[in-house]
């Protein structure tokens, strides 16, 4: 088989961060570039990547 299966799922990777706008938490942003964050945002963040790591997110 060619290589026509992988480069389909590229196109449409591609296509959704392309298209798909994430909803974005710019205070959020700002305060990991500065590195200041406390404990409750540490906290967040554990619970984003439990949705991302069980499939929530997925926009199939």
């Amino acid at each position: 088989m060619g290589r026509g299966r992988a480069k389909a799922k590229q196109a449409k990777v591609a296509r959704q961060l392309k298209y798909d706008s994430p909803e974005m938490d710019l205070e959020r942003l700002q305060r990991e570039l500065v590195g200041k964050s406390n404990e409750s945002d540490q906290e967040d963040d554990y619970s984003d990547w439990e949705e991302w790591a069980s499939g929530a997110d997925d926009h199939r």
